[in-house]
């Protein structure tokens, strides 16, 4: 990641007359991580790429730690989410189950939250659990990034959160210009290998080993004049022979060896990969590579600068599978389009043995926006001077671009490219602000940006020739259709997609699913059952009522159990009313529902209690899919989910919160305050045992609250990040105990009390950590404490 390049879109876009300040880019705070500032949009902006990656909205640059973890593809990237300039870099995140399909999804490092300068790095999929930060079912997502030295950040929740490793400290120090550290695993030595740009005596490359992602040693320097920024380091076949590559950010490479310590090669001249304008924010720079795709390719993505619009700046190249040939001065890396790119074809055309002339066009009535030509042409008795495709043709003759070649100059696009036995081959894929070229079997390839006029009368194709005639011997175009709008970016739910709405406008925030409705609008997954448990959170902002709806048809009749502002909590179907509940429903809080079907058995849980507040039946909808609903105004929904997960904790009526936000995920009870937030059973005691596990996702702390009022003023024991276990109430800290608890990481806490004497257990040890006497609260409820954080607390027991 070039340090300047801050300076670069200011210039291209005042230049252009489109550069408007917006709001600086500024740290975030752990409270609210992660942070999903995106407004909404449909992807069909002009020059919005609809097969290119581009973020929602913001300035994007580098590829940052491509992996392929627990099911999906994981694009991060280098990203000012608060304006169109380099600012205050985080790291993006979206995520594909094909390479092809992108999804946006919130923050995934964030500066405030997130130590050190969070520049470009890589990243890796920990399937081993090498580095021991394994703590669920998922394989860990670890990464890499600072400046002059590395740091270490970690998900064990699929890239929802990240933590910091050893809270953020360099782990590698480099006294010199550093940045870009880029790690791969060695199978042939069991350890893990990493490259760091630094201008250690110039461009070059330090090389650092290590057996589990965080002790890491030097192992040698590639020292070369090319080799600036963004380094990538890979293995590709040649005949069967693993071959090593390292690259540069302006796709740079030279193959060689990796004897486990340093690379060597006997042809130090570097080839270029790609033929665009490889510098920052021109049109292929800082290409990264997947780590652990499933079928062992390596697929590449770089960045594309020249990209933007009003609300985003910068796009990604298509994916593009590498491999390498041989070639008269050596190996060769290939670049082709990922095949998962058939996802997105439509209507096709195809033409075999034709004759280009200077007049007539076979490509004459064909209207596309964005689209793919694949064409070979027989040069061998060619007598044109020049031939290609027109793109974005008009009525008057003009056209946004040409790609053309050029046989006396021997060039395709302006770039060298030879006959191969006879034949010139082009691979063209046309987006509505990109262009890739591909020719030669993937041994020419060129990433280009080109601002398409999308307009009808703009939508042309005219294949020529000039001055002769050239032999067509194949083509094919196919229209592309969009790759957007596939996935959920902040609705966490284990219930199959594709969704679909029926009334209202459903957009993604940060709290989830919004839905703003005049009247009734539903939001419906793919997911059909008949007997289930089904749950999820519901905040009414402006609506009347919102709720969960199951056993429903493609326009939402069903059942729904909603809150209603009325106050009640209904059961209902079309045209009846089944049940209701009169409780008190606020607007601006999170309501937790779950829904039990056993055949025409209905019942309904409010806010984590123990008995349902609703036991009706009705058989009038036996089965049917689950989704949600929203009447008349705007609410948000979140965690909808089937099956037996949720908030474990003893029996209580309805559970309330005094303060922060609360919902409930599959992990559990899932608490954000941006100081003190209490959510508070309805059970009380005196002496009793408590005990449950808590962990801070990242913040500061969280807590078992005990000997409570409504407020959540008693008792907590805390586990905090600074590295201690508290004992407080209201004004005091009573007893603190040392411990290194970190952010991530579930820790077990007992509470025994005995008149004034309170004692606390961590991690199940055979002795209290803290064992205090406080006589100020002698009786009160149960709950928890998140303070200054996102926490989770689970298996919550009272004895």
């Amino acid at each position: 990641m070039v340090r300047w390049v801050r300076l670069l879109p200011i210039v291209l876009l005042a230049a252009s007359g489109l550069f408007v300040p917006g709001t600086t880019a500024s740290a975030g705070t752990v409270w609210d991580y992660p942070e999903f500032p995106y407004q909404p949009t449909s992807y069909s902006e002009p020059y919005r790429g609809q097969f290119h990656f581009s973020s929602q909205s913001g300035w994007m640059n580098d590829p940052n730690g491509l992996v392929y973890a627990n099911g999906l593809y994981h694009f991060f990237y280098q990203h000012n989410p608060h304006g169109l300039a380099w600012d205050t870099m985080h790291w993006g995140h979206a995520t594909s189950p094909d390479l092809v399909h992108w999804t946006q999804k919130p923050i995934a490092l964030e500066p405030g939250v997130h130590p050190g300068t969070l520049f470009s790095g890589g990243g890796v999929v920990d399937k081993a659990n090498t580095s021991g930060l394994k703590t669920g079912a998922l394989d860990p997502i670890v990464v890499f990034s600072n400046t002059d030295g590395v740091s270490i950040f970690y998900s064990n929740d699929n890239g929802r959160s990240f933590q910091a490793y050893d809270e953020g400290r360099k782990q590698i120090d480099i006294p010199a210009d550093s940045r870009d550290p880029n790690v791969v695993w060695d199978a042939d030595h069991q350890q893990w290998v990493m490259v760091v740009w630094s201008n250690e005596g110039g461009n070059g490359v330090n090389i650092y080993t290590s057996p589990n992602l965080l002790k890491w040693t030097f192992a040698s320097r590639y020292a070369a004049d090319w080799l600036f920024e963004c380094p990538g380091l890979f293995q590709l076949p040649l005949n069967g022979t693993p071959q090593w590559v390292l690259t540069s950010a302006s796709s740079q490479y030279v193959v060689g060896s990796f004897d486990g310590k340093a690379f060597h090669t006997d042809r130090p001249a570097p080839k270029v990969m790609n033929l665009g304008t490889t510098y920052a924010g021109g049109t292929f720079y800082a290409a990264e590579t997947f780590h652990d795709t499933p079928d062992g390719r390596v697929v590449q993505m770089a960045w594309q600068g020249g990209n933007y619009g009003s609300t985003w700046t910068g796009d990604a190249t298509f994916p593009a599978t590498l491999a390498l040939v041989d070639s008269p001065d050596g190996p060769q890396i290939t670049r082709t389009p990922v095949a998962e790119l058939a996802s997105l074809r439509e209507d096709s055309k195809s033409w075999r043995n034709q004759t280009v002339r200077s007049t007539g066009n076979l490509f004459d009535g064909i209207k596309a926006d964005t689209y793919e030509i694949t064409a070979t042409f027989d040069v061998r008795h060619a007598t044109a001077a020049r031939f290609g495709f027109d793109l974005h043709t008009r009525a008057d003759g003009s056209a946004d671009r040409s790609v053309v070649y050029d046989r006396a100059a021997g060039t395709l696009y302006g770039k060298p490219l030879a006959p191969r036995d006879g034949e010139v081959t082009m691979h063209l894929l046309v987006d509505r602000g990109q262009l890739e070229i591909f020719g030669d079997d993937g041994r020419f390839s060129v990433a280009d940006n080109v601002n398409f006029d999308s307009s009808a009368q703009s939508l042309g194709i005219r294949l020529f020739a000039t001055d002769g005639t050239v032999r067509l011997t194949n083509a094919t175009f196919t229209r592309l259709g969009t790759s957007w709008g596939t996935g959920q970016s902040t609705l966490e739910s284990n219930l199959a997609g594709p969704w679909h709405a029926n009334g209202g406008a459903w957009s993604d925030v940060s709290g989830g699913k919004q839905a703003q409705t005049a009247g009734d609008g539903f939001y419906l997954s793919a997911s059909t059952g008949a007997d289930a448990v089904y749950q999820g959170d519901l905040r009414l902002d402006t609506a009347q009522a919102a709720g969960l709806t199951f056993h429903a048809d493609a326009s939402g009749a069903g059942y729904t159990a909603n809150i209603d502002a009325s106050g009640v909590v209904k059961l209902w179907r079309p045209g009846k009313d089944i049940a209701t509940h009169q409780t008190p429903i606020a607007k601006g809080r999170t309501y937790h529902l779950t829904v039990r079907t056993d055949g025409p058995r209905i019942r309904v849980w409010l806010d984590n209690g123990a008995d349902p507040i609703i036991d009706a039946t009705d058989a009038t909808y036996p089965s049917g899919r689950f989704g949600v609903n929203v009447f008349n105004g705007t609410a948000t929904v979140q965690n909808l989910n089937t099956g037996p997960g949720g908030f474990d904790a003893f029996p209580s009526g309805a559970w309330t919160p005094a303060s922060g936000t609360w919902t409930v995920t599959p992990a559990g009870l899932h608490g954000t305050a941006q100081s003190n937030g209490f959510y508070l059973s309805d059970r009380t005691g005196s002496d009793f045992t408590y005990e449950g596990d808590l962990s801070v996702t990242n913040g500061v702390a969280t807590g078992l609250t005990f000997r409570a009022g409504a407020d959540g003023a008693g008792y907590t024991a805390t586990i905090d990040t600074s590295g201690v276990l508290k004992l407080w109430r209201p004004g005091k800290d009573i007893a603190v105990h040392d411990a290194p608890i970190v952010e991530g990481r579930t820790y077990h806490v007992r509470v025994r009390t005995a008149g004034d004497r309170i004692q606390v257990w961590l991690d199940n040890g055979a002795d209290p950590v803290i064992d205090a006497t406080d006589a100020t609260y002698s009786s009160g409820r149960f709950g928890v404490n998140a303070f200054s954080a996102n926490t989770t607390a689970q298996h919550l027991t009272i004895g």
